[in-house]
């Protein structure tokens, strides 16, 4: 084993071990690699009918999605 490569996290009788702030070096991070700015979403705030909020939270999480995608299709794009 080189310096560089982490220690195992299981010993020979299978118990793990501690882990330490070294072995949070060696980890990957999880998740989507960030899109360019041209295509990241934009925050913006806008007032909506209350009905209509309730209608898109009606069907749970994700209704931000939902709404962005209802609003391309009725605007073409």
């Amino acid at each position: 084993m080189t310096a560089s490569s982490p220690k195992p996290m299981i010993d020979e009788d299978g118990e793990v071990r501690e882990i330490t702030m070294d072995d949070l070096k060696h980890f990957a991070r999880l998740g989507r690699p960030p899109l360019p700015s041209e295509l990241r979403k934009k925050r913006v705030t806008m007032m909506l009918d209350p009905d209509v909020i309730e209608r898109l939270k009606a069907d749970g999480k994700g209704w931000q999605t939902r709404a962005n995608a209802l609003l391309r299709d009725a605007l073409g794009v």
